[in-house]
């Protein structure tokens, strides 16, 4: 299958904001309609309801770590844990990639001068670790990664 990180990144420019733009990419292969995964993110763009705290590109791949990882049994869940380790694993990973997944660290003081990585950046590395590792072997590698993503 293509790479979709082209995909989140136009999304990106289009208007959908960071978490929007992943979390939409790649919801169908997940059971979930790119509506209800637009309107369920729409509150965690910049960091968090504008906090800028943990980067909302990196809350869409918790969400969908969630919606691949996940038994779904409300009474006795048994995948609680292996969830939590996925997505720490991709946390890591962006972080490996970025130094830091906090919103303010990685736009810095005013989104151009100081920053470790563009908001776009962000989404393109979002969309290549859960190409990564929600889907292995699956999607066709994106070409290497780069320091704007612009």
């Amino acid at each position: 299958m293509k790479s979709r990180v082209k995909d989140a990144k136009l999304r990106h420019k289009n208007g959908y904001n960071c978490s929007q733009a992943v979390a939409c990419t790649y919801c169908d292969l997940l059971g979930m309609d790119e509506k209800t995964a637009f309107r369920a993110v729409e509150a965690f763009g910049l960091g968090m309801v504008k906090r800028y705290e943990t980067c909302g590109s990196v809350c869409a791949m918790m969400m969908l770590a969630g919606l691949k990882n996940s038994d779904g049994n409300m009474h006795q869940p048994a995948t609680k844990m292996a969830t939590f380790d996925l997505a720490r694993s991709m946390t890591r990973k962006f972080e490996e990639y970025n130094g830091s997944c906090i919103c303010a660290d990685l736009r810095g003081t005013d989104g151009v001068t100081d920053r470790l990585r563009s908001c776009r950046g962000c989404v393109a590395d979002c969309a290549r670790i859960v190409e990564d590792f929600l889907f292995p072997g699956q999607f066709e590698p994106y070409e290497p990664r780069t320091p704007e993503e612009e």
